[in-house]
């Protein structure tokens, strides 16, 4: 398996990164087989296309939520990758569980009313 799931949508809150905020996301190597796509289908042009991102960005987006990185954009140059013999590919990685995004913070202590 190339992926270690497939899924058919985000199961993560809206995380509301523009592409010019993902732009400030460094990239990092991760293994193939950690992510969990969040497409279930994939256009076979955008695959063999050789310039499939010239018009965005050349890594692909993925957001790590609840101990899982989801691979938000980038399907194809992923699995490019993987037909390559590949088995790791640079991502730009917003982590959500560092920054406890969709987190609801626990209730304030209720002030004690014993005598």
């Amino acid at each position: 398996m190339i992926f270690k799931a497939v899924r058919d949508g985000r199961p993560y809150p809206e995380h509301g990164l523009s592409s010019r905020d993902w732009a400030s996301v460094a990239p990092r190597t991760v293994r193939l087989g950690d992510l969990v796509t969040t497409k279930r289908t994939l256009a076979l042009d955008h695959l063999l296309d050789e310039d499939s991102s010239f018009a965005g960005d050349l890594f692909p987006h993925a957001v790590h939520w609840r101990g899982e990185t989801y691979l938000e954009d980038g399907l194809h140059r992923a699995l490019r990758a993987a037909l390559h013999g590949r088995n790791t590919i640079h991502v730009r990685v917003l982590d959500l569980d560092a920054l406890n995004f969709g987190v609801t913070p626990p209730a304030a202590p209720q002030p004690s009313t014993a005598p």
